[in-house]
């Protein structure tokens, strides 16, 4: 699902992405890099993520600007032992990210 926030498009993602469920995710969040100024992902519904999704992420991050909104503990953890959660932009809800 995506929608418009204020002047941020917001991409939800939900369920499990690793190397073989991640390519529609990565189309929506390419697309939207390339036609939005601001992106925000709500990762409030992902209960698994992998390298591939972080790889993504980051890719993204690069295109727009990105923000993460509702971190669960698994990929808060990822964002940590990667190192990046001190790089990325996250934020605590959908509503906060829009509006930062």
């Amino acid at each position: 699902m995506q929608y418009q926030l204020g002047d941020a498009w917001v991409v939800v993602a939900e369920g499990e992405y690793d190397m073989h469920s991640v390519t529609p995710l990565a189309d929506v969040l390419t697309s939207a890099a390339v036609e939005k100024t601001k992106v925000v992902l709500d990762t409030s519904g992902v209960t698994f993520a992998d390298s591939s999704f972080l790889n993504l992420v980051i890719l993204v991050h690069q295109t727009t600007t990105l923000r993460l909104a509702a971190p669960g503990p698994q990929v808060r953890r990822l964002l940590s032992v990667a190192g990046v959660d001190t790089v990325l932009h996250v934020r605590e809800t959908v509503e906060d990210a829009a509006a930062s």
